[in-house]
């Protein structure tokens, strides 16, 4: 029993296979849920009293709850002209693409988390928008009792309009929640279920960054990143993992003779 047994080794750890979804639906699908969200956005831009009642709101509400000031972080990236550009890059830049990449590459290698990341990323970003539309923010950046410098607008690079009222590009009242920051946490969250590697929990440094980056570029309230995360809590609570979306952990190996 000694000797058969000597020459068994473990096999690769298996995962269920899971279709995957056509690419020209995938396409079509994802597109028409952008359009419709950057259409909503523009629908809720405007309400320019409300956004600064509420901002005045979250700002006592911080203060009262004695969260740190958001220029604490901004002291930080005011250093010097290079690093506080680098932030409004990564800000500016590095959102939308880093979460396209994060789908495409489910997509490719991993079609069963492709699946549950979409739908969980369309349901926070639905969420997102309708408290967009309920609860307009004006971010720190604009209100006079923050003390906090608009860094896009004073170093660049800038992705929003002069005039925040008319600004047809972007709605600059839409801080609450930061999808900036709900969105990295999925990528973050998607490749920790999606990959087995031993540093994976380093996935955690993109949100963790993109924290201090919408913080102390002043485009962001903390509350906006903690409303975030609640309700992507609530979408993963709700979206049930596809296939091998389900499995965290590797399967048991199973014994090959050699």
């Amino acid at each position: 029993m000694a000797a058969g047994t000597a020459g068994i080794r473990h096999a690769e750890p298996e995962t269920t296979a899971v279709p995957r979804p056509p690419l020209v639906r995938e396409l079509v699908l994802v597109t028409a849920l952008f359009l419709v969200y950057k259409l909503g956005r523009s629908v809720a831009n405007g309400h320019e009293a409300r956004a600064f009642a509420n901002a005045d709101r979250v700002w006592d509400l911080e203060r009262a709850v004695h969260l740190p000031g958001e220029g604490r972080i901004q002291g930080l990236i005011l250093h010097g002209d290079a690093l506080v550009r680098a932030a409004n890059t990564y800000y500016a830049w590095i959102h939308f693409p880093a979460t396209v990449a994060f789908l495409v590459w489910l997509y490719r290698r991993r079609p069963g988390h492709y699946v549950w990341a979409r739908r969980v990323l369309t349901l926070l970003t639905a969420a997102a928008l309708a408290l967009h539309l309920l609860v307009p923010l004006a971010p720190p950046r604009m209100l006079a009792e923050a003390g906090l410098v608009d860094t896009a607008r004073v170093y660049g690079p800038s992705v929003y309009g002069a005039t925040p009222a008319t600004d047809g590009m972007a709605n600059q009242f839409a801080a609450m929640p930061s999808l900036h920051f709900g969105w990295a946490l999925m990528v973050a969250v998607g490749l920790i279920a999606a990959t087995r590697g031993r540093w994976r929990a380093l996935w955690l440094l993109h949100p963790l960054l993109t924290l201090l980056v919408i913080v102390g570029t002043a485009n962001h309230y903390w509350v906006d990143a903690l409303v975030a995360t609640a309700l992507l809590a609530a979408a993963l609570a709700l979206v049930r993992p596809v296939g091998a979306a389900r499995r965290i952990a590797p399967l048991r190996p199973r014994a090959v003779a050699r």
